[in-house]
C-alpha cells in the first residue's frame, strides 16, 4: 500500500510554543484513522498540515505523494476532502444545501458565475442522499440543525471524489440522536472499500464508528501511540493520553470510556 500521508519529524511552532512536536505518522490507502487527545493536544494542527493549510516549521510532510513546499497546494487540495468548523463558518447561510455541496466541485464556498454539469448535480444529490439529506436539498444552509450541517459538510467534502478525507470533530455539538445518526453513516462510509483513506479528530471514543482501523493518540503535541485500533486503543493508553485513570469497554464495534470513582 502506498502512503496517502507521510509526516517525518514534523513540528509546528507558534510564538515559541510547539503545537506539534517531532511527529512522525503515515496513512496508507484503505486506512481509516481516528485521532484522539485532550484539548490543545495538537489534533487540529495535524489535520491542518494534512490538508495543506498549514506548513511544518520543521520536518517533512508529503500528502498524496507530493512534498509540501514543492507542490501547488491549490491543485493538491482538490484531491483532499475536508470538513471542519473553520470551513463551516465560511459557507454562505443563504445558499441551498445543494449549492453548498456543488460549490466544492470548483473549490469555492459561494456560487458565482460557474456552470455545473448534470453529472455534478447527480453526484451531489447522491452524496446528500447517502448522508441522509435528500429531503433538504432546497433548504437554506443557514436554517439547518447542527447535525444536518455536519452531514452536509461531509457530503461537500466528498464532492470531488477525494483520495484523502479529513474530518475535524464531525460530531461536536450534536445531541445523542444526532451523534448516533452520524456515527452510523460514518461507519457505512468507513466500511466502503471504495471510500478514500480517512482521518477523524475526536475527543470521545464513543464517536468512533465501526470500520475505523487505526488510532493515533496525541498529548501535548507529541504522539503517545499510533497503530491498529485493536491493539493500541487500550485503557492504559487512553489514561495516559487524557491524564486521568479511565476504564475502556468495547461493545461489538463501538467503544465507551469513563473515569474511575474518586477515592
Amino acid at each position: 500500500m502506498s502512503d496517502v500521508l507521510e509526516l517525518v519529524d514534523v513540528s509546528v511552532v507558534r510564538e515559541g510554543r510547539a503545537l506539534v512536536d517531532q511527529v512522525s505518522w503515515s496513512i496508507s490507502e484503505g486506512e481509516r484513522w481516528v485521532i484522539l487527545g485532550p484539548n490543545g493536544a495538537g489534533k487540529t494542527t495535524l489535520l491542518q498540515v494534512a490538508s495543506t493549510y498549514l506548513f511544518p516549521s520543521a520536518g517533512a510532510a508529503a500528502v498524496l505523494g507530493e512534498k509540501l513546499g514543492a507542490v501547488d497546494v491549490f491543485e493538491l487540495r482538490q484531491r483532499i476532502g475536508l470538513a471542519s468548523a473553520s470551513l463551516l463558518d465560511k459557507l454562505p447561510t443563504e445558499q441551498t444545501v445543494l449549492q453548498t455541496v456543488l460549490t466544492a466541485a470548483y473549490g469555492m464556498t459561494a456560487t458565482w458565475r460557474e456552470q455545473y454539469e448534470t453529472t455534478d448535480e447527480v453526484r451531489a444529490l447522491a452524496l446528500l442522499d447517502r448522508l441522509g439529506m435528500a429531503d433538504y436539498v432546497t433548504r437554506k444552509f443557514g436554517t439547518l440543525s447542527e447535525g444536518e450541517r455536519k452531514r452536509t459538510m461531509i457530503a461537500r467534502a466528498l464532492m470531488t471524489d477525494p483520495e484523502l478525507l479529513l474530518l475535524d470533530e464531525p460530531a461536536a455539538g450534536l445531541d445523542l440522536g444526532g451523534r448516533e445518526d452520524l456515527v452510523r453513516r460514518l461507519g457505512a462510509l468507513a466500511q466502503d472499500a471504495y471510500a478514500p483513506a480517512m482521518a477523524m479528530v475526536t475527543h470521545h471514543v464513543e464517536e468512533i464508528a465501526p470500520g475505523f482501523t487505526h488510532v493515533l493518540m496525541i498529548r501535548q503535541g507529541k504522539v503517545l501511540t499510533a497503530g491498529p485500533i485493536d491493539t493500541e486503543l487500550t485503557a492504559r493508553n487512553l489514561s495516559l493520553c487524557f491524564g486521568l485513570p479511565l476504564t475502556l469497554e468495547r461493545h461489538g464495534d463501538r467503544w465507551s470510556a469513563q473515569g474511575l470513582p474518586l477515592g
